[in-house]
């Protein structure tokens, strides 16, 4: 690829979407077969489509936007997003150039570790089972480094066991056998799940007990990335708001969120607003991504805030993100759809863990761009104009007209799909 340009490209959003993809494709060096990938309905082929889930009929189209501003450990970055919802992809770039006076963004990750969960039923001593396979635990990782020599050669393989056992289970005690498995650059569902049901007849054998689940966690909490932004309180002030305003309203409001599981369940939703768009731009499971942050934000009992938000001692907004992140950029839906290998190849993304980082901070800057809204003029006002858009499309407008519909909407506040009919049919008539 050519060398990266910067991702401050002030006026994209007022581009056609052809003039967009010529400077995203300038930017990022991109090949005509990745930049075909990109353009809508070219990604996947059916014969590919066909081959990855069952009965297949067709393809379902979502828009992949490009979110522009952004910084992650001192590099320009364009990130792709496939989303449907309105305000996103805007909501993140501008949150992203308010971050570029203080440097923008920095994450780094946790080793790509994964759990993989065997469960141990029927025994007669529990304490006694975990005692005896603790005791042959460098026994059986040595068993499972056969089993990808290609994965162990390049650094990763099985790391350890833990044992836990569960008393208080609705059929008695159990014995659960977490296998530690490192998958470097992918997800790792089929290595860990390979790894634990080879192990389980071994592990029978030891304790006496009979193996029931095998199968690996979507909670990948030995698999964290995180990520810090801190905005210089100058970069904050807009309208009549002062800089100091605008982070105290955020610090509160992400407070309430800390405190109250009802509010923290649509804070993190905004959150990952950021995080799956990217997942599935990139190909990846979002469903377990979703399944492991939600479970994560309850981790201590509680359902909580997965951001945290604070002032610094020179009165900066500094926030922090923690969530797990088991994301590949080998295998699965990375490998065989040309849209994610595209997406992948646009960001320049070298490994897993970098991708994570890149994720994990989009969602911080998803976070901030919802925090700032509800502390100021509202959530409605920058998502409702988009909207309108979508209302005027529903009712027939096309072209120009879609714009000029939808301001209508916006400045007569009634965004309504009986309302945009009428001024439509107005607008032919006249």
């Amino acid at each position: 690829m050519a060398s990266r340009g910067s991702s401050r490209i002030p006026g994209f959003f007022n581009l056609s979407r052809q003039e967009r993809l010529d400077l995203v494709a300038e930017h990022t060096g991109m090949t005509m077969d990745e930049r075909q990938a990109l353009e809508g309905g070219k990604g996947l082929p059916m014969d590919v489509a066909e081959n990855m889930i069952e009965n297949v009929i067709g393809l379902y189209s979502l828009p992949l936007g490009i979110a522009t501003n952004f910084i992650v450990n001192d590099r320009e970055v364009l990130i792709p997003m496939v989303v449907e919802e309105p305000s996103i992809v805007a909501g993140a770039s501008f949150m992203a150039k308010l971050a570029r006076p203080g440097g923008g963004f920095h994450a780094d990750t946790d080793p790509p570790e994964m759990i993989g969960q065997i469960q141990v039923l029927d025994l007669a001593d529990s304490t006694a089972a975990r005692t005896v396979i603790l005791e042959h635990e460098d026994e059986l990782l040595s068993e499972l480094k056969v089993l990808d020599p290609v994965l162990v050669e390049l650094g990763g393989g099985p790391r350890g066991l833990d044992v836990r056992t569960l008393e208080d289970t609705p059929i008695g005690p159990m014995l659960v056998v977490h296998v530690i498995y490192d998958t470097r650059d992918a997800m790792g569902a089929n290595a860990v799940n390979t790894a634990v049901e080879h192990l389980a007849p071994r592990i029978e054998a030891l304790c006496g007990g009979r193996t029931h689940l095998r199968i690996l966690s979507n909670l990948s909490d030995r698999r964290l990335a995180h990520a810090r932004v801190c905005i210089p309180q100058a970069a904050l002030t807009f309208d009549a708001y002062t800089g100091e305003e605008v982070r105290d309203g955020i610090i509160a409001a992400w407070a309430f969120a800390s405190a109250d599981p009802y509010r923290a369940a649509t804070h993190n939703k905004g959150i990952m607003n950021g995080v799956d768009a990217v997942v599935l731009a990139t190909g990846n499971d979002w469903r377990a991504i979703e399944a492991g942050a939600h479970a994560f934000a309850a981790r201590e009992g509680r359902y909580t805030s997965l951001s945290r938000w604070w002032v610094d001692d020179s009165g900066q907004l500094c926030g922090s993100l923690t969530l797990p992140l088991a994301l590949g950029t080998v295998g699965g839906a990375t490998r065989v759809h040309p849209g994610a290998r595209a997406a992948l190849r646009l960001m320049q993304v070298t490994s897993a863990r970098e991708l994570a980082e890149i994720v994990a901070s989009v969602g911080l800057a998803q976070n901030l761009a919802a925090l700032r809204a509800l502390a100021t003029e509202g959530i409605q006002r920058g998502h409702m104009s988009l909207h309108a858009r979508q209302i005027a499309i529903a009712a027939g407008a096309s072209g120009e007209a879609i714009s000029t519909i939808a301001n209508q909407l916006v400045e007569e506040k009634q965004i309504n799909l009986e309302h945009a009919r009428f001024l439509l049919q107005k607008r032919r008539q006249e």
